[in-house]
């Protein structure tokens, strides 16, 4: 359509999505390497991936499911909700991935003009879901200056006198961007429950599955309404999620928290690589690392305000893309995924980004 006088406020309005212009970044760079994208470099289990082969012919496979998800799938995942998350009273929705969850949340719980509540550095893509659903009083709340990890007192302040009360507050852990993983004592839980929470998983960075698009809600079982509203908002989204990828996470999980965690084990190295890469920039100035496969690095000072010039700067000049803070609403700082790439190709990358930052502190942004 030629003007935007014809098209939503709220699509226009929403941020641009920032992998969509790291992905056009990428192809205008030569030879660029991507630090960016949050991805993992291996597959989902090749046992897994054998059986499913053994289906594509199976006709129940071409045909729609149900909305929640397929019952063996949910039943799976019930099951390692207690056993590996301590969730005991809670059921399970099967969406296109986490994204989808989490639009499927904010439809199910939130109206235009409700206030609710993230942290910087928030996940983008979560930010863009309340802008698109028309939920524009976006508290956004500090991170500790130390740690990252949320402000609990300016939380419990915010909750307190801010009326009408905020009616979501979404906190990401193990953190995205920030990398962060935030402890126990102040989410009470690894995993919170309760029947004012609603968790999200995703089997996207865990089992490889990026493509698959499986994540999963796991919600109070006691909120009957609650799952019968989430299915409405289901229905008119995927319907279901893609009863093959399904079964694949299916076959997955049955191959055990294990082989998660030697993959996992892998990317060790990759993080001491990057961290070594960053280390022109001060030790103070990283974070993250901990539970998640990124790294936040503070960029110097003086480009607080430069961070997306410098993204483009590193892109052309060195071949290596990273993630602008701002995206994040914290400019003057990076995202640096080190999950992506096998370690050769790590340190390869890792090479770039240390020699764009050497520049960069030393004789700035040198065209």
């Amino acid at each position: 359509m030629g003007s935007c006088g014809k098209l939503a406020k709220r699509a226009v309005e929403t941020d641009m999505p920032v992998m969509v212009q790291i992905q056009q970044l990428i192809r205008g760079a030569k030879n660029a390497v991507s630090l960016a994208q949050g991805i993992v470099h291996w597959q989902p289990p090749k046992q897994a991936l054998d059986k499913v082969k053994e289906l594509v012919w199976e006709p129940s496979i071409s045909r729609y499911g149900a909305d929640e998800g397929i019952p063996e799938l949910r039943e799976a995942l019930v099951k390692k909700l207690r056993q590996e998350n301590k969730l005991c009273k809670s059921s399970v929705m099967v969406t296109a991935g986490a994204n989808q969850a989490f639009v499927n949340l904010v439809l199910t719980l939130c109206d235009a003009g409700d206030s609710v509540v993230m942290f910087a550095p928030y996940y983008f893509n979560a930010y863009m879901s309340f802008q698109m659903t028309g939920v524009t009083n976006i508290l956004i709340g500090p991170g500790q200056p130390n740690t990252l990890y949320p402000d609990a007192d300016w939380l419990e302040k915010t909750l307190s006198e801010t009326k009408p009360t905020p009616k979501l507050v979404t906190v990401v852990n193990p953190g995205n961007p920030s990398g962060t993983y935030i402890p126990e004592p102040l989410l009470k839980h690894s995993c919170v429950e309760g029947n004012h929470i609603v968790n999200i998983f995703s089997f996207s960075k865990a089992y490889g599955m990026m493509g698959w698009r499986v994540g999963y809600i796991a919600y109070p079982s006691e909120a009957d309404d609650f799952g019968t509203q989430l299915l409405k908002v289901q229905d008119n989204i995927p319907i279901c999620a893609s009863i093959l990828s399904q079964h694949l996470a299916l076959y997955s999980l049955e191959m055990g928290s294990e082989w998660v965690v030697e993959r996992v084990k892998g990317l060790v190295k990759n993080r001491e690589i990057v961290l070594e890469a960053l280390s022109p920039l001060g030790e103070e100035s990283v974070k993250g690392g901990e539970g998640a496969i990124y790294l936040w690095a503070k960029l110097p000072d003086k480009y607080v305000h430069c961070d997306s010039e410098f993204v483009h700067w590193l892109a052309h000049r060195h071949g290596v893309v990273v993630i602008p803070g701002s995206a994040c609403g914290c400019p003057g700082n990076v995202r640096i995924s080190f999950g992506g790439l096998l370690e050769d190709d790590c340190k390869a990358a890792a090479g770039r980004l240390r020699k764009g930052l050497e520049e960069l502190v030393k004789d700035g942004m040198v065209k």
